[in-house]
């Protein structure tokens, strides 16, 4: 194509980037720059601009860092996104242990913007601060010039420890419970691989819990100093926050006592039935789960996200044809809910399908559900093809290599993993029927007895879940 088409700009582009694909760096380096110089482009565009950063692109790759930041020192001026050069430069400076020259690039990026945390990742790099004091007291002073950052009140807490820790948690549990904030537990769940911070924010919760009904603070040290009484909401996202606390380390009959004190403050919040269903969900019992989940959909039959939710219960309780009724008020008019998410590729409502139909013992639907979702990797594969001719004219050179590199790793997603393993099991265990018809006789029997079977079999699971 290069030959016949050299006058072509995608031409040039797709030659080097088939070398570039075969790690043949240099080859493709050349291809670039013999490109580069043959352009006399006098008001540099978006396109030229993107051009430019995926040749420094392929130089990276090529591992000669140096050369790399030369080309960016050279033609900074002409590419458009700076927030990227930055990007770029303090990387390289980085890998080069140029520390010096990458802290103000990333102090800037910072100022740029505050709530980005690889920006604070990369800036702690570059001082090669380790101490988690000195970590903790840097948090501390740049809070003073970013009040409202979400990331600088957040990210010392993965640091700190001890006495630090507790007071730092203290403040961003208050600032949250009080403001009402629902993904909370969420924002912090990942610090409870530490058994030491578990047991701070239960009894900084406990003590809220304690002071809250009786004095309206948080803590005593808050009603000393004088300030305003908490809003009477704060106790209700108090008892929120508990019992998924009490969830997560499965402590279903804690966590039930205190999202039922928080229906009874608040009957009508919607994320309290959603959170009183995943405890249950967690405790092995699918159907409790499912009423909670039809419940919160009931207060707010608008919200696409409680509907879907809801849907994914239902799946999980075996009720196949009632998920597809939920899921058809917010499908295309005139075609079956089923036919529609297939046609959009919704992959977790045919993950749940195929899962919900094994557990039913209905094999043959269960291995079509599976094909189906196989069948939409292979079309994101295919649909990559429409992007060729569309990249190489728009020069949107990066975001394609990834595309390119994503369909390496395409399989690796969860919801192929699931459905494969789903499909093999499945095929195990009609193998397995077909073996036993034509070696002990009825069909009819040995399948009853093989349902039997798998049933005791998934009860004993949910028993040991709920034991544990």
């Amino acid at each position: 194509m290069f030959k016949l088409r050299p006058s072509q700009h995608a031409s040039w582009i797709g030659f080097a980037m088939s070398y570039h694909l075969l790690n043949d760096f240099e080859t493709a380096n050349s291809i670039l720059e013999t490109f580069r110089t043959s352009q006399t482009v006098e008001n540099y565009d978006y396109k030229h601009s993107e051009f430019l950063l995926y040749q420094n692109q392929v130089i990276q790759e090529s591992g000669d860092l140096e050369k790399a930041l030369k080309h960016l020192d050279d033609h900074q001026a002409q590419i458009l996104d700076k927030a990227v050069v930055k990007e770029t430069y303090g990387e390289l400076c980085l890998k080069m242990k140029r520390f010096d020259a990458a802290v103000p690039l990333f102090m800037d990026l910072i100022r740029r913007n505050p709530d980005n945390s690889k920006y604070f990742h990369k800036y702690l790099e570059a001082r090669q601060l380790t101490d988690p004091n000195d970590i903790v007291q840097f948090y501390k002073d740049i809070s003073i010039e970013f009040p409202s950052s979400l990331c600088v009140r957040r990210l010392p807490l993965d640091i700190a420890q001890g006495d630090s820790f507790e007071e730092l948690m203290n403040e961003y549990l208050k600032k949250n419970l009080r403001k009402g904030v629902p993904p909370l537990f969420a924002n912090v769940r990942s610090l409870y691989t530490d058994p030491a911070k578990v047991a701070i924010i239960e009894r900084l919760l406990l003590d809220y819990l304690a002071n809250l009904p009786t004095i309206g603070f948080f803590t005593k040290a808050d009603e000393a100093a004088g300030l305003a009484n908490e809003p009477a909401s704060a106790l209700l996202w108090t008892y929120y926050f508990l019992a998924q606390h009490f969830d997560y380390q499965r402590n279903t009959a804690k966590a039930l006592e205190f999202i039922n004190l928080a229906i009874e403050h608040t009957p009508t919040l919607i994320e309290l039935f959603v959170a009183k269903g995943k405890i249950y969900k967690h405790s092995g019992d699918p159907f409790e789960a499912y009423r909670q989940l039809d419940e919160a959909q009931s207060l707010d039959t608008a919200d696409r996200y409680i509907n879907s939710k809801c849907a994914k219960y239902m799946l999980r309780a075996n009720k196949i044809k009632d998920a597809e009724e939920m899921c058809a008020k917010f499908t295309r008019e005139g075609v079956s809910a089923m036919e529609n998410l297939n046609e959009m590729q919704c992959m977790w409502f045919q993950t749940e399908c195929a899962l919900a139909y094994k557990r039913m013992g209905q094999w043959g639907e269960a291995l079509k559900k599976c094909h189906e979702i196989d069948r939409h990797f292979s079309e994101i594969i295919e649909d990559q093809f429409d992007f060729h001719t569309y990249c190489m004219r728009k020069m949107t050179l990066r975001s394609y290599v990834e595309l390119l590199r994503l369909e390496d790793r395409l399989r690796d997603h969860p919801f192929y993993f699931r459905a494969a393993k789903c499909a093999i099991e499945v095929r195990n265990l009609s193998n397995l029927l077909i073996f036993i018809q034509f070696s002990f006789g009825s069909f009819r029997s040995t399948s009853n007895y093989l349902m039997t079977h798998y049933k005791l079999i998934q009860q004993q699971k949910k028993l040991t879940l709920v034991r544990s």
